[in-house]
């Protein structure tokens, strides 16, 4: 990642301004250009500065999307699909401007087939929304980022968070979406039976891809029973690596749990001093149990005993749901708890995913690395299945620290890649790590280039991202 490397799109200025007019003659002051809105759908959540859409279109159902994607087609201009914007690699800006498509408005709850376990949404209903409207079936959604997200921009960048140990990610538990390609047609990737063979897996084509191919209008999403019972809890570690052999030896003996977050010890104290806890201030692992009551228990108890055999504990769980939901805000929270260790810092957050058994090597050399760079980082993960965040403060005024921080997560990237690993787990590929794609699946990038080029010919699908832009 480096803001140098950031791909240049060039302006289709005769079409922009062409497609402006025929827009605001169909939709009026719902197509909105005013700076505040078009900043608010550039917004990055990390340091990758924000690049303007030249307008905000608020659509209300699938054929206003596929009218506005006609009408940009047509006449060469980028679109860019926007959900809540809590993406992290630049997912949102408009390099090339063009036309932001808000989706947040198309947030109705389409059909829930509670015999099936699966529901129909659009992709403006949030996870927190779904899991709401759900709770009276006794089924909910699992899939958890932290952030309130939109469940299209959930599929659209391939999220996973806190429960992918046992529940995988948006990849797994999306049966099969509609999307407006780039020429306007509307597509159905598949029917609701949870099995299929017929022609290409076009669902797992488009989740994951960004926005890239097509904008997602609805989406078929397996649901799951909720657990009669749940426990959590938090066990204190000496270091980093005997806390992660303690994760390697859970997965390795079968222990069905929900969720393992790793948070370091400077992580925890930003989380101590943001939420007002106690927690030990040294490497700590989060987990989560889902089953019976005695099923639960037993997990815990197991886990207890691998965590002593490594140094770890006491292990101080509950199954008080007043007391999970405070531990786990208090991890959700922990961006803005990091954050706070450097008022008026910028954080850039990055992740990278490796085999387990890779796991201790690579947070070790990564805090180390942290170290002798002097920059000021935290590390938290989804350790269940090998996947972690560094969270670097910096001062975006000082050019040495920019560029020590782009450096170090180079490293990082190259060191997950050395060890047979992925230089994003779920944060996806965006604007700021198109270079490691590369490094990653070398040729096979080209492949996925005559994808986007045969699809979407006249690159107008969120330029600039993931496997760059054809100039429209």
């Amino acid at each position: 990642m480096a803001l140098a490397e950031l791909e240049q799109v060039s302006r289709n200025e005769e079409g922009i301004a062409t497609a402006l007019g025929i827009l605001r003659q169909r939709f009026g002051e719902r197509l909105l250009t005013g700076q505040s809105i078009r900043e608010q759908h550039a917004h990055t959540t990390t340091y990758i500065p924000a690049q303007l859409p030249d307008a905000v279109f608020a659509a209300g159902d699938t054929q206003e999307v596929q009218e506005v994607v006609r009408i940009c087609a047509e006449h060469r201009v980028p679109v860019i699909p926007f959900g809540t914007g809590t993406s992290l690699e630049g997912h949102v800006n408009a390099p090339g401007g063009g036309i932001s498509i808000d989706l947040m408005g198309m947030n109705r709850i389409l059909s829930v087939n509670a015999e099936d376990m699966d529901c129909t949404v659009e992709p403006g209903v949030t996870r927190e929304d779904l899991n709401l409207h759900l709770r009276d079936t006794g089924l909910f959604f699992p899939i958890d980022p932290g952030a309130n997200a939109s469940l299209g921009g959930m599929a659209a960048t391939r999220a996973s968070g806190t429960n992918a140990v046992r529940y995988g990610t948006m990849r797994d538990n999306v049966v099969s979406l509609s999307a407006v390609m780039p020429d306007g047609r509307l597509i159905q990737t598949a029917r609701r039976a949870r099995k299929t063979s017929a022609g290409y897996d076009l669902t797992r084509l488009l989740v994951g891809a960004e926005g890239t191919l097509g904008v997602i209008t609805a989406l078929t999403l397996r649901l799951y029973g909720i657990p009669q019972a749940i426990s959590g809890g938090v066990c204190p570690f000496p270091d980093v690596e005997r806390a992660c052999q303690a994760v390697i030896t859970t997965i390795q003996m079968g222990v069905p749990v929900a969720r393992i977050e790793f948070v370091n010890a400077l992580a925890m104290k930003a989380i101590n001093a943001y939420a007002g806890l106690d927690y030990s201030e040294s490497p700590c692992l989060f987990l989560e149990f889902h089953g019976s009551e005695a099923g639960v228990k037993e997990q815990a108890e197991t886990f207890g005993e691998i965590a002593a055999e490594f140094g770890g504990g006491p292990f101080q769980w509950t199954s008080v749901a007043e007391e999970r939901t405070k531990l786990w805000k208090a991890r959700h929270n922990a961006y803005w708890a990091c954050v706070a260790l450097r008022p008026g810092a910028r954080g850039l957050s990055t992740d990278v995913c490796v085999p387990i058994s890779r796991l201790a090597e690579c947070i070790v050399e990564t805090e180390a690395d942290i170290e002798r760079s002097g920059l000021l980082a935290t590390v938290l993960g989804h350790v269940g299945d090998g996947n972690f965040h560094v969270l670097v403060m910096m001062d975006m005024d000082d050019p040495k620290e920019v560029d020590a921080a782009e450096a170090f997560v180079a490293r990082l990237n190259r060191r997950a890649l050395s060890m047979d690993g992925t230089c994003t787990g779920e944060h996806g590929i965006g604007q700021g790590k198109m270079r490691f794609l590369e490094e990653e699946l070398g040729e096979a990038v080209d492949v996925m280039r005559a994808v986007k080029q045969a699809i979407d010919p006249h690159g107008i699908m969120n330029p600039g991202k993931v496997v760059g832009a054809r100039r429209i």
